[in-house]
């Protein structure tokens, strides 16, 4: 997708403001675009005077809050619709009704900080973010909140950054991309271990409620043949 990125630095430069906003929108609204370079262009752009950096920022921040909550409504649109569908049709053979209702439950504790976070820490994530958010369906009003925070700290952060580092933006956003990346793989780690953690714990837990229930029968059934040897002795 990074080919995109000379049109759309021609795009910012011929253009503007207006399209900044649109491809900030767009790339909230969930198709993939190098937004966080066009930030810092953008940023570098205004240490030359090009741009105003309040404006950007103003610009950026309104068009990253509409895209987001364009792809909320559209998961609230559909994506109930399909989670019900998991949860109460025949293709509880394939995902247990358990699992969608926890993932429900899961999201609705926790939701906050993924909203949060993908704005700017693992931006990869924002587009399905918002839309399981909308299919939750999570508050909206909740969602714009941890949604306006977030997209604030990530747009200003990469201006800023962009502003300080001015021609050498495009080397900082490759060594963005890769802190990125990396986040997002020790991410994938943690959750892959807690899952583990999980499952081992469960399955503990199982194997010493086995036995003991094994002990419990075993002596039961030991009372029990006493007890029967002791009324035919009688």
């Amino acid at each position: 997708m990074n080919l995109l990125l000379p049109y759309l630095i021609s795009w910012l430069q011929e253009y503007g403001y207006p399209a900044l906003w649109v491809s900030v929108f767009v790339a909230s609204a969930g198709i993939p675009l190098p937004i966080g370079l066009i930030l810092l262009a953008a940023g570098a752009f205004a240490s030359f005077g090009d741009f105003n950096i309040v404006l950007l920022a103003i610009t950026a921040i309104s068009a990253s809050v509409c895209g987001d909550s364009l792809g909320y409504f559209i998961g609230r649109r559909w994506g109930t619709k399909v989670l019900d569908w998991l949860e109460y049709t025949r293709a509880r053979q394939f995902i247990t009704p358990q699992t969608v209702t926890r993932s429900r439950v899961y999201f609705r504790r926790h939701g906050g900080w993924a909203i949060f976070l993908s704005r700017f820490l693992v931006s990869a994530l924002g587009g399905i973010t918002n839309l399981l958010a909308g299919a939750d369906p999570y508050p909206f009003r909740r969602f714009l909140c941890y949604d306006a925070a977030g997209e604030t700290i990530g747009t200003v952060s990469s201006l800023v950054l962009g502003y300080v580092v001015g021609a050498s933006w495009e080397a900082m956003g490759d060594l963005l991309g890769g802190l990125s990346g990396l986040v997002l793989g020790i991410l994938l780690v943690v959750y892959l271990v807690v899952r583990v953690t999980v499952i081992v714990r469960a399955t503990r837990i199982v194997r010493v409620t086995r036995k003991a229930e094994l002990a419990a029968n075993k002596k039961l059934s030991r009372i029990t043949t006493e007890e029967s040897r002791s009324s035919l002795g009688d």
